[in-house]
């Protein structure tokens, strides 16, 4: 007969090397965030002579941040970020849901069938594939370039497939049926029973979708880089690059800029983190 006593402890011990491994690997994690943020308050020769150094000789140097604010155009920068991460994203979350509503519940068309297969195909090319032609050949050919709408369609044409998978395999198992039945016999509508009792139900795989979009359209580099070439419509990672010189680089000023274009998404991340875990276990549990 096993010790109860002993079978505690063992749990016990076990708990403890799992909280001292996540707090290292979260102390690993915030190493380079926490370097950004100390030398933002430093002076360049200061940073390149003592990078790991907390506090700079003369003080925290806030004139960073003034000049980071006023050479980036950090508010118009900000602004354009605003408008092409949430148009992309509200685009990818209305038309992903809609679009796998159909794949799910109209499942023996072979429309359905075939369209869903290339899209899961479409998920297998590498953007840096297509880039080239898509955008030095067809972008140069028809003008496309150097417009906040061009940016925004593609990255809701670039994040179809991952969003539309995601939804489908949350709706097959977390939205039963039986409700629409059921809304059907009260005299509801196709589109009514699809915005009224679907998509409510889907909240927890949007939010997650949602999140995981914003992250990445907000950070975006590559793309963003070939499509707007002109500074006035810049981004704040293209921003960024305006302190990048071809013999020298301000260090101060680029930690400076890094911190104020992360400010905003980490805020955005504390407060909805919560809907990742919830819509990750929803899509995972079968009902």
């Amino acid at each position: 007969m096993k010790n109860p006593y002993r079978y505690s402890q063992k749990i016990s011990t076990g708990s403890k090397v799992k909280t001292i491994l996540a707090s290292f690997l979260l102390i690993l994690y915030l190493v380079p965030f926490a370097l950004v943020a100390i030398n933002s308050l430093k002076q360049k020769i200061n940073i390149v002579r003592f990078p790991l150094e907390l506090v700079d000789p003369k003080g925290p140097q806030w004139i960073n941040y003034k000049h980071a604010i006023e050479e980036m155009a950090f508010f118009r920068s900000f602004g354009n970020s605003f408008i092409i991460t949430s148009c992309s994203v509200v685009l990818l979350l209305v038309f992903s849901a809609m679009a796998a509503y159909i794949f799910v519940r109209a499942s023996e068309w072979k429309a359905c069938k075939i369209s869903f297969a290339l899209l899961l195909a479409s998920m297998a090319v590498p953007f840096q594939v297509v880039m080239i032609p898509l955008i030095s050949i067809y972008g140069g050919i028809f003008g496309i370039l150097n417009s906040k709408t061009t940016l925004i369609l593609m990255n809701f044409g670039f994040g179809t497939g991952l969003c539309i998978f995601m939804c489908d395999g949350f709706i097959k198992t977390s939205v039963p049926i039986a409700l629409e039945e059921a809304a059907t016999i009260d005299g509801c509508s196709y589109h009514g029973i699809f915005f009224r009792i679907v998509l409510p139900l889907m909240k927890p795989i949007l939010s997650t979708i949602a999140i995981l979009q914003i992250l990445g359209f907000w950070n975006d580099y590559l793309l963003p880089s070939l499509v707007l070439g002109k500074k006035r419509l810049y981004t704040l990672p293209l921003a960024i690059r305006t302190f990048y010189g071809t013999f020298t680089n301000d260090y101060g000023n680029i930690m400076a800029g890094l911190m104020l274009s992360i400010i905003p998404i980490i805020i955005v991340y504390i407060f909805l983190q919560k809907y990742i875990i919830g819509g990750v276990i929803a899509g995972a549990v079968k009902s």
